[in-house]
């Protein structure tokens, strides 16, 4: 993690007449912390630099991009079949506490060579920020996938810092990794989710997702699932008022997102008069309680019905309107094609 020359205004510069002095254990500490570069990198860019660490973070910079795309260029036949599956929701949607009702949310799929580097805080760290500047970007609705090459020109956007590095991009920062971890890391692919509020009280949107295999993060893992459940009842509004409808909620929707990955889960619904279990709505559902073992979609009917999100007439309900699930590594349309 990169700071800006203002944070070290304050740090004395360490030289004598004689010339600079051997960098000291603390200053090397200091700038490994600040870039996480080796000892004798970070011994390096301070001998360099007179021992000022502003002016050895920005030795350190310009050595950076020049290794980093030397070792990209090195490495760019190689196989990278590892990595994570990360996923960035900026809003959830309605009844969200502290939400304003939208859905932004992103998934990418980050790539590396060994399941070493995959479990690297590092890399985990990259894989977040990318997730979250792809989430921030996006402007289109539905689970549209996002291009990587504009991804990858794109300012990279810290997940945790407000004041990410100006300087860096998406693919600058994946350089930077490759040139640290010594092994190929590639963005393989992104989609986006924006919808925009909803303006009916009688309808509403919520994001689900789970990650399946998290090591540092709950948020990153081998197998990812992000969707998209959609809600209507003419008491919506008050219902999304009740911290116990709000609760039960979330639980619904961790199951939900647990089943469609544990489960070879392909599809919402089934063709008519057909009983595919790859489609969600004709799983047995993994729910605690009465639900349990129903088909998925008769269940959410039946959810619907006792927490009163049906009416009189039977209008209203909840359905899982659309959903993406990605396993790290595994085969895409574009590559088979």
């Amino acid at each position: 993690m990169w700071r800006s020359r203002a944070a070290f205004s304050s740090l004395r510069r360490y030289s004598t007449a004689n010339g600079p002095e051997k960098p000291s254990l603390k200053l090397v500490a200091e700038l490994r912390k600040l870039t996480e570069v080796s000892i004798v990198k970070a011994r390096e860019a301070l001998g360099a630099s007179n021992n000022d660490v502003a002016s050895a973070l920005e030795w350190l910079k310009k050595d950076l991009a020049a290794s980093g795309a030397k070792k990209a260029e090195k490495l760019k036949d190689r196989h990278a079949g590892e990595g994570l599956i990360s996923v960035a929701i900026l809003s959830a949607g309605n009844g969200m506490r502290g939400g304003n009702n939208a859905v932004r949310a992103a998934m990418i799929e980050l790539n590396c060579e060994t399941d070493f580097v995959g479990r690297n805080e590092l890399f985990g760290k990259l894989a977040a920020d990318i997730a979250h500047t792809a989430a921030f970007m996006s402007d289109s609705a539905d689970f549209q996938p996002y291009s990587v090459d504009v991804l990858n020109d794109t300012p990279l956007l810290s997940a945790v810092s407000p004041n990410p590095d100006p300087t860096a991009t998406v693919g600058r920062a994946i350089q930077d990794t490759m040139s640290k971890v010594g092994e190929k890391v590639s963005l393989r692919r992104a989609i986006t989710v924006f919808h925009e509020p909803t303006r009916s009280p009688e309808l509403g949107q919520r994001l689900i997702s789970y990650l399946h295999g998290s090591i540092n993060n709950p948020h990153q893992g081998r197998i990812g699932v992000l969707g998209l459940l959609g809600l209507s009842s003419p008491r919506l509004r008050d219902l999304f008022a009740s911290k116990e409808f709000c609760d039960d909620l979330e639980r619904l929707e961790r199951s939900l997102a647990r089943q469609i990955t544990g489960f070879d889960t392909r599809s919402i619904r089934a063709p008519a008069d057909s009983k595919d279990e790859t489609a969600l709505y004709e799983q047995p559902f993994m729910f605690p309680g009465d639900l349990s073992g129903q088909p998925v979609g008769e269940a959410l009917a039946a959810w619907a019905r006792a927490h009163d999100l049906v009416d009189a007439s039977g209008d209203g309900g909840l359905q899982v309107a659309q959903f993406s699930k990605w396993t790290v590594g595994e085969p895409l349309e574009s590559e088979s094609s």
